[in-house]
């Protein structure tokens, strides 16, 4: 396991802590807590064989949650010195007390058990040891293997590394310490022929992949071997047909499903959505409390599930941000809509006996809000040539390319990077610019197979955004192949 070099002084930080704890506790606040976070973030870009951009982002400070009379105040500083900490907890204070002048309708916390525990992520090789030259010469190797043939025209590698320490401690009595680790990279191919562009990605769209662990994850991706295939499949969409309009059958591809997960499950269970807190931002949500237990979401193949104890999940942790430990919650059971991600707050306010430890702050200098954790379809028994066995006519779609969902999270359209004809049970010719539409719980309704745990991966999204001002959070999703009958298919273009 790897040893934490970094925040030489790592006793300053829990005094310091500790210290508003106890002067919050003091004052007679209804509760507090108090959040120190650390964050080193690297960065590498390599762009047509040459390296285009190396950065590494430092941040430290302190954020203080004060809650008077069912009303909450936030206050955070970058400045780590008591006077300054002292004046950003009375500020946190007098924001509270501002709230809870026109707040009528305070609510308890859930309960939770006051803590003193310290939890570190998995991590078999530090990236910040591994030498910048030999992350470089690996970045340049999968860049320069996207070159070639004249039809390329841009290539993109790039590779993250995360480190954090987070410090907890509440006026409950909670006191936590956690080290995570994180690292990720992906590729990027744009090739031409005429007035048709085309672009593929590898291991996945929209920033690659991201796992909690090390450098030895980033090897395990083998971008090398990816960047062949991305840029081979990139120019046979050059030459591929559209695919036929119509109603079909639909197999997704793990990295499809993933964001299918995230867009029409994610975040409609997030609990503040369904209670009308996002609506002047990102919307609402069809899944309300009423429905709870009772909405049927999909066919009994779906079981969905809020899981923030997977190994190597970037929605994994060992406590949420208000001290909540991390749970496996299960979302949708069988096609039936059974839970959500859940704060202390949210779940009191539907009578819930406990939070489902899903409060996630982006860092320090903003309050935690109510996020995914690893929100993961669990496998099924089949395999991918079971799911296709019986398709006279349909279509396996793979990789992200865009999507529209209506503010309550029912209507939907996606395309994706690249598809294939399933023609009699096989897999055909390469289609482009595939696109399906569908409404949320008649899609998941007509899931009719789901892939075995053999091809169940944990997908890391680096960039979920939420909350005003925006948080760009980090959430998992685990996947296999699903199949869908039914759906409605067209040519995006």
């Amino acid at each position: 396991m790897v040893q934490w070099a970094f925040m030489a002084d790592q006793s300053a930080p829990r005094d310091l802590v500790a210290g508003i704890v106890r002067e919050l506790r003091r004052r007679g606040v209804d509760y507090a807590d108090v959040r120190y976070e650390h964050l080193l973030h690297e960065s590498l870009v390599a762009e047509d064989g040459r390296v285009s951009s190396i950065s590494l982002f430092e941040s430290a400070g302190i954020g203080v949650r004060v809650l008077r009379r069912g009303s909450w105040g936030f206050a955070a500083t970058p400045h780590l010195t008591r006077a300054a900490l002292a004046r950003t907890a009375a500020q946190a204070l007098a924001l509270a007390r501002a709230a809870a002048a026109v707040n009528r309708s305070p609510r308890p916390l859930a309960p939770v058990a006051p803590i003193r525990a310290r939890h570190a992520s998995r991590c078999a090789v530090d990236p910040f040891d591994v030498p910048l030259a030999q992350k470089l010469d690996y970045l340049l190797w999968a860049n320069t293997t996207l070159l070639g043939p004249d039809a390329v025209q841009r290539a993109t590698t790039h590779m993250d590394f995360y480190k954090r320490r987070k410090l907890f401690g509440s006026t409950e009595g909670a006191l936590i310490d956690q080290r995570l680790i994180e690292s990720g990279a992906g590729l990027e191919v744009v090739v031409q022929r005429g007035d048709e562009v085309q672009l593929r990605s590898y291991p996945n769209s929209h920033h690659g992949a991201l796992a909690q662990a090390g450098f030895e994850y980033v090897k395990q991706l083998d971008l090398v071997g990816g960047a062949a295939t991305a840029r081979e499949e990139a120019l046979q969409l050059l030459r591929a047909k559209a695919p036929r309009a119509g109603e079909t059958t639909v197999i997704l591809d793990p990295s499809q499903v993933v964001m299918q997960l995230h867009e029409s499950c994610g975040h409609p269970a997030e609990l503040d959505r369904a209670l009308g807190q996002e609506l002047s931002y990102a919307g609402g949500s069809f899944l309300t409390p009423e429905g709870l237990g009772r909405v049927r979401y999909g066919s009994p193949q779906v079981t969905i599930v809020a899981d923030a104890t997977v190994p190597g999940g970037v929605g994994s942790f060992g406590f949420d941000d208000e001290g909540v430990p991390a749970q496996r919650v299960d979302l949708v059971r069988e096609g039936r809509f059974v839970g959500y991600l859940s704060s202390r707050e949210s779940a009191s306010r539907i009578g819930l006996s406990r939070s489902g430890g899903a409060m996630r702050a982006e860092g320090w200098d903003v309050p935690p809000l109510v996020r995914m954790t690893n929100v993961n379809l669990e496998p099924g028994t089949a395999t991918l040539e079971e799911l296709c066995r019986d398709v006279r006519h349909g279509n396996l779609l793979a990789t992200n390319k865009s999507w529209s969902i209506d503010d309550r999270r029912l209507n939907f359209q996606f395309t994706t990077e690249i598809g294939w004809e399933i023609t009699n049970g096989q897999r055909g010719g390469v289609v482009k610019h595939p696109l399906y539409t569908g409404i949320t719980p008649v899609f998941w309704g007509r899931c009719t197979g789901v892939g075995r745990r053999e091809d169940w991966r944990l997908w890391g999204i680096p960039n979920c955004a939420k909350g005003e001002p925006m948080q760009s959070m980090h959430v998992g999703h685990g996947a296999s192949y699903a199949r869908f009958d039914g759906v409605t298919v067209a040519p995006a273009t």
